[in-house]
């Protein structure tokens, strides 16, 4: 007869797994546009790279270029997948394919009520950014030294 944990562990629902685009966006400065996530929302009060979840049937760079309208009201030119990060939480499993963008037409505005922020790669550690951007910031600081 199996013991009580193995039963509770077979009566878990199987984990999600959410696809996640994200923006890699540097201005002329060399600075990066992060956005702050909202109140109510998962990870709420971290900074983050924006973007969103693809939906059914999306391509990862139509996912990126939606969001990014919608959150900054501007248009982007989606370009090479920098990095993709496959993270576990407790309810669920999400990967994040980080791309590099550019502004094609439209100036930055967050429209979803958001925080948003110009930052050099040596002022990341004054943001508190979710346990799954780690790998991407350390790839742009080293990449500015």
């Amino acid at each position: 007869m199996p013991d009580a944990a193995l039963l509770q562990e077979r009566r878990r629902p199987l984990a999600v797994t959410v696809e996640v685009a994200a923006g890699i966006i540097q201005d002329s400065a060399g600075r990066y546009l992060i956005t702050r996530r909202r109140a109510g929302s998962h990870l709420a009060g971290l900074w983050e790279f924006p973007g969103g979840k693809r939906r059914a049937g999306e391509t990862l760079e139509a996912c990126l270029q939606r969001e990014l309208k919608e959150e900054l009201g501007a248009s982007f030119g989606v370009g090479e997948q920098v990095e993709t990060v496959r993270w576990e939480y407790q309810e669920k499993t999400v990967v994040i394919h980080f791309y590099r963008c550019q502004l094609a037409a439209g100036a930055v505005e967050p429209r979803e009520s958001q925080e948003i922020a110009w930052v050099a790669p040596e002022q990341f550690a004054g943001y508190e950014f979710p346990a799954a951007d780690a790998q991407m910031l350390a790839r742009l600081r080293s990449r500015e030294r």
